[in-house]
């Protein structure tokens, strides 16, 4: 049973609308909490935000009996406020349990008089966080961007759309082929020793022990490839060849030992699971990077970029190279956004294996479906020219700023050349800046695992920022109204 917000107030607890939030603080989190309380006390607003979640969370949900769980309004402040402040769950159970705002804007607190002080569990704040999805996250985001915009847009300014793209990193680590056995063999391993402990699978006694050789060869494999020596390629096919046999006389082990407790396996439904959900998906992990690791460093082959894994455990990872001095690669996936001139981001979305010239049509029938005419210019920078994006953008945008790839003409020249060009790709650079705040506020790289998970924390950590934007004007127009009533 799913409530939108506690609707009896307890002794003690002030509405959500007469909260006092510290208006001169610098911090990100007041004007973040600002924004949703103004959406909280907007009516028509609030019904809206609530029908989106509801329809997520709520939905389905036939017996109306059982426990309360998370309103969808706690859910919702404490999803912000983890992308706003860039922590970990751990902080984020901290904060809903102790910090004192945060829990008057989810309408919990401490009630000295009966002594009631509700809590919240690390799980519980997980489990119901995971329950928002990329969808329910930017329907959410488009309202309170068209909030935004009825507050700071006027008609005649129209808007100026500017879209870049920047790597939102994957958790993972630098992968080479030799730690991606290890991981493999690892893990594998990991389980052997849950077989061995819970299911009483014999023959392990030397787990540790194998464990150990493996790390240790896996060491001397990368030692051997960063050395500069006379002898340097003998001594990398030496080491690697012992690793790659004692991979495979695990493999063979780990078969023999699971043919030998077949009949256990198929009689315990838990070790079952266990086995044909994780075991057989990491052994066929260490097998390919044992034949991966011997065709590149024993036999001298070029790995085609297609068979390669950058993360057995986020194998949707790519590898991506910008070209930047401090950044050579990046690991993790092409983030497309686009902001207008008030710094508020109209969309966004992760980008799978595309290069930017191919992402632009769709991007503009998108935001021109949304907003049409009030569109007035679009810039980008070179990496997302073509002849066509650009012919095709200027039937239905008035102004298009996509600077040509290599040598101009002479008419091309001038036409980048002019003045109204020079000043809106001088304005694009804003977007540099808007991308800078989102990685400063959880956008550099995901802890969540999974596409889907990946999908939502980018989502989450755009409407935080668009939140943390509308508190701002928020503030600024209250501050702009006490000045006129003061006069």
């Amino acid at each position: 049973m799913r409530k939108r917000f506690e609707t009896q107030l307890t002794l003690g607890l002030t509405p959500i609308s007469e909260i006092k939030l510290p208006t001169k603080s610098r911090d990100e989190l007041a004007p973040t909490l600002s924004a949703l309380q103004y959406i909280f006390a907007n009516p028509e607003l609030n019904e809206k935000v609530f029908a989106i979640v509801e329809k997520k969370i709520a939905t389905g949900s036939k017996n109306k009996k059982g426990r309360q769980g998370m309103t969808l309004w706690e859910i919702l402040v404490l999803a912000v406020c983890r992308l706003t402040l860039d922590c970990d769950f751990d902080r984020i159970e901290d904060m809903a349990n102790n910090h004192r705002l945060i829990r008057a804007m989810m309408q919990v607190s401490t009630n000295e008089f009966t002594g009631d002080d509700p809590k919240f569990g690390l799980q519980t704040i997980k489990d119901n966080l995971m329950l928002l999805d990329e969808e329910t996250i930017m329907e959410i985001n488009e309202l309170v961007v068209a909030q935004a915009h009825h507050l700071v847009l006027k008609k005649k300014d129209g808007l100026r759309i500017k879209s870049d793209t920047f790597v939102l990193e994957s958790n993972v680590h630098f992968p080479t082929d030799y730690n991606l056995l290890w991981d493999s063999a690892r893990k594998c391993l990991d389980i052997m020793r849950i077989c061995r402990d819970s299911f009483d699978f014999t023959g392990w006694r030397k787990l540790q022990s194998w464990k150990s050789e493996l790390k240790n060869l896996s060491r001397s494999v990368g030692k051997a490839c960063s050395m500069n020596s006379k002898n340097k390629d003998q001594q990398i096919k030496k080491v690697t060849g012992q690793y790659i046999r004692m991979a495979r006389g695990l493999v063979k082990k780990i078969n023999e030992s699971v043919f030998e407790h077949v009949d256990l396996i198929q009689n315990t439904f838990d070790l079952q699971v266990l086995i044909e959900n994780h075991l057989v998906y990491y052994m066929g992990m260490l097998t390919k990077h044992i034949d991966l690791l011997e065709r590149r460093l024993m036999k001298g082959e070029t790995i085609p970029s297609h068979e390669k894994i950058h993360s057995i455990f986020e194998t949707h990872t790519e590898w991506i190279s910008k070209g930047k001095m401090n950044k050579k690669v990046e690991l993790g996936h092409n983030v497309l956004i686009s902001t207008d001139q008030y710094g508020f981001i109209l969309r966004a979305k992760v980008i799978e294996r595309q290069h930017d010239s191919s992402l632009v049509i769709d991007m503009a029938d998108e935001l021109l479906a949304k907003y049409g005419d009030q569109i007035k210019s679009m810039s980008f920078d070179k990496g997302f020219y073509s002849k066509e994006n650009k012919e095709l953008l200027e039937l239905e945008i008035p102004t298009v700023i996509m600077p040509k790839k290599g040598k101009l003409n002479a008419e091309e020249k001038a036409c980048e050349s002019a003045k109204p060009f020079k000043k809106l790709r001088h304005a694009h650079s804003a977007v540099e800046s808007n991308i800078n705040e989102l990685e400063h506020h959880g956008l550099n790289r995901c802890p969540d695992k999974g596409l889907e998970r990946f999908k939502t924390y980018m989502s989450l950590g755009v409407l935080s920022y668009n939140l943390l934007k509308l508190g701002r004007v928020i503030w600024q127009k209250e501050a702009e109204q006490s000045q006129q009533q003061a006069a």
